[in-house]
Formats: C-alpha cells, structure tokens, sequence
C-alpha cells in the first residue's frame, strides 16, 4: 500500500514529466580522492543551453526519491544534477546510519561546502548548461546544503531549501550569498525549532541578502518525502498539500531568475 501511495504522489506531484522526454546518466567524479555518483537529467526535446540546478538529497543519500525529484526539475526545462555528498552513492534507510552519515558533514562545514562546490562544478561545466544561470536546491540536509554552498559565495542566482536545517556556525558568511535564498519550512518541524528560524531572519536580514521563507501550516519535518508516510509521531510526515505549493514556490523563483525554459 506505501508504494502504491508513493507512486501515486508523484504522478500527481510531477505531472509534467509525462510532456518531457527526460534523459538520464550517472555521472562519476571526484572530491579529494573520493569517489562520487550524482545523477544528471535533461530533456533532450529541448535545443541549446539552458540554466543549470544542482539537486542535494537528505540525510537518506541520493536515493529513489531524489532521483525523481531531479528528473522532475529536468521537466521544467533545466540541466538538474543531484550531487551525491556522501561519497560511493551512498544510500540508507536506517535512520542511526544516516544520521552518522550527516553528522560527518554537519560537524565540518568547509568539508560539506567543498563537497557541494565539487558537484556544482560537474553542473556548471557540462555542455548544455549556460553557467551564468546556476541555482541549487535541497531537502532535510540538503537544504542545510545549499545554503552553506550560498554562504560560500558560489555563483548561485537562487538557493531553495526544503525543510533544511537553517543554522550555520558561520553566519558572518552570508554577506558572500549572490543570489536569492528561498527557505521552505514546515509550521511543526520540530527539528528546526523558532530559535533556528529567528537566527536565520536575523542572519540574512543583517547580511542583507535577498531572501524570503514560506512557512506550511501543519507541516512537519521532511514534508515532501512521500517515503516519509502519515506517521507524524516520530516528527516527520508527508504533506501532498504543502510539498505541491513548495514546489510551485521553487519554480516560480527559478523562472523569475531564469525567466520561461
């Protein structure tokens, strides 16, 4: 029954990749002697070079889920490619061993920014992407992510953070963000609590970055996972309602920055 619902979601969640003609490959590079597998889609019904989307996945490691996020981001007309942060396409679905996952990152942020701006390179120098057009966008810990990766200074017209993490040990380092930050935040997440939220404000408001948040009543952690089911005890649920308006509201940024793919 869970895949069924899963299924179901994203069809109705990515109805747009029935019009596309996505492509698909896994792309190998390197960070530091460190193998790494993201994953690329585009549609080839589309001529020229386009803005190119760098994908970050959660804590779970660039899996089903993120994959097809990716593929649907292809759908609106960009070069999207998920990064694979952890290394070797490294996936899990026990919670203990993606959070120890995380945490290696997490606890060096350099290490997670250098990571980041390893597969943004990869974007930015394939041959269909117009590198002057580049965004990122991230779920749970990517959305911690690509923030970080903004705080870096990278070339980002636009950082979209899903239900991410929003503190940083370096907030100073937000006068380096270049573009627009979008912050997409559930009312009860209670892994993001209104201290986090309020730093974030005020981190961005006095580096005067160009930023907003959208926050989804009733929404709880990890919102947009259809993986994440109905069970809101443990502090994570699907929500169709408010993961179908992030989603809107991501796009919406991309083509004001981007203008119509």
């Amino acid at each position: 029954m869970k895949v069924l619902i899963y299924i179901l979601a994203l069809s109705f969640f990515f109805p747009v990749l029935a019009q596309a003609r996505v492509v698909t490959e896994t792309v190998t590079y390197e960070h530091e002697g460190t193998t790494l597998r993201g994953y690329l889609a585009y549609d080839d019904a589309l001529a020229g070079k386009r803005p190119g989307v760098l994908v970050v996945h959660e804590w779970w490691g660039l899996n089903d889920n993120i994959r097809q996020k990716t593929r649907a981001v292809a759908a609106l007309g960009y070069v999207a490619f998920a990064a694979d942060i952890y290394g070797g396409g490294k996936t899990t679905t026990r919670a203990e061993e993606a959070a120890s996952l995380a945490r290696r990152f997490l606890s060096a942020r350099e290490l997670l920014r250098a990571r980041a701006r390893a597969a943004l390179g990869v974007l930015e120098g394939h041959k269909l992407v117009d590198p002057a057009r580049l965004a990122a966008i991230g779920f749970c810990f990517g959305g911690t992510t690509v923030l970080e990766l903004a705080r870096s200074g990278a070339p980002l017209l636009a950082a979209v953070s899903f239900h991410g993490g929003l503190s940083t040990p370096r907030p100073a380092d937000a006068r380096n963000i270049r573009g627009t930050v979008l912050a997409l935040h559930g009312a009860r997440d209670p892994f993001v609590t209104g201290d986090e939220v309020r730093g974030f404000r005020e981190e961005m408001g006095e580096a005067g970055v160009d930023w907003y948040m959208v926050v989804y009543g009733h929404a709880l952690h990890s919102f947009t996972n259809p993986g994440a089911g109905d069970d809101s005890i443990e502090g994570t649920a699907y929500n169709e309602k408010a993961a179908r308006r992030a989603w809107q509201a991501m796009a919406a940024l991309l083509q004001e920055k981007f203008g119509k793919p």
